[in-house]
Order: structure tokens, then C-alpha cells, then sequence
């Protein structure tokens, strides 16, 4: 089965070049989503809006996929500090209504356009 390009107006078009998301093999890989709105304003402030904003984003690519949260198996949280680890977990936890995939959670020197947070996710299709 060749690989699919996922593209929607629910999440920030590419900040560099790549895809928003990749459907291989019955899996939906994510790009890294950092706090950028689907408009490409960044979302500033609260670690937690921002953490919030880079879900939504992987939603909106799921969900373009034909996916949902629930689908995920794995998702990579990369963040400029430790110290945001459970402010991110508690707005992270109200995405999954079922079991949590698996996660890790990286602390980082930089990331793109300054951002505080990113995160990138694979899911299954289950359809």
C-alpha cells in the first residue's frame, strides 16, 4: 500500500518540508505539532494553552485520516522544560477517554519558531 499525504485546514500547514501527516501501512503518523493555531499564529502564555493547541492540531490531522485520539499507540512530547511535565499531563489526560497510548515525554534545548512544547503522534486505523 503506498503512503498517503494527509492534509487539512484543522492544523498549521508546514513550517518547513514535510507533511502534516503520513497513512502507511494502516498507521497515521503525525508531524511534530507545536502550539501554532491552524491561521499559523502561535499561541503564547500558558504552557497549558499551548500544550492544548499542539492536541488539537494532531486531532484535527487524525481526524483528517479518518483516525481519532483514541486510535494513537504512541505519542512524543518534547518540551523546553521539565518542569511543565505535569501541567502538560493535565491538560495531556482529558484527550483519552479510553487507555492512554504509550508516551514519552523529552525535555529539549530548543524547538521550531521558539515553541515551549511539541508533540507527534502514530496511530492505527481502525476503520
Amino acid at each position: 500500500m503506498p503512503k498517503q499525504t494527509v492534509s487539512t485546514p484543522k492544523a498549521p500547514a508546514a513550517v518547513g518540508p514535510y507533511s502534516q501527516g503520513i497513512i502507511a501501512d494502516g498507521f497515521v503518523f503525525t508531524s511534530g505539532q507545536i502550539p501554532l493555531r491552524p491561521d499559523g499564529t502561535m499561541v503564547e502564555g500558558d504552557i497549558q494553552a499551548m500544550a492544548r493547541q499542539c492536541l488539537d492540531n494532531i486531532k484535527g490531522i487524525l481526524e483528517s485520516a479518518g483516525a481519532t485520539m483514541n486510535d494513537l499507540v504512541k505519542v512524543t512530547v518534547f518540551a523546553k522544560d521539565m518542569k511543565n511535565f505535569q501541567a502538560i499531563n493535565d491538560v495531556y489526560k482529558t484527550y483519552f477517554n479510553q487507555s492512554p497510548p504509550a508516551r514519552s515525554f523529552v525535555e529539549v534545548s530548543n524547538l521550531p519558531r521558539n515553541a515551549q512544547v511539541e508533540m507527534e503522534g502514530i496511530a492505527v486505523l481502525t476503520r
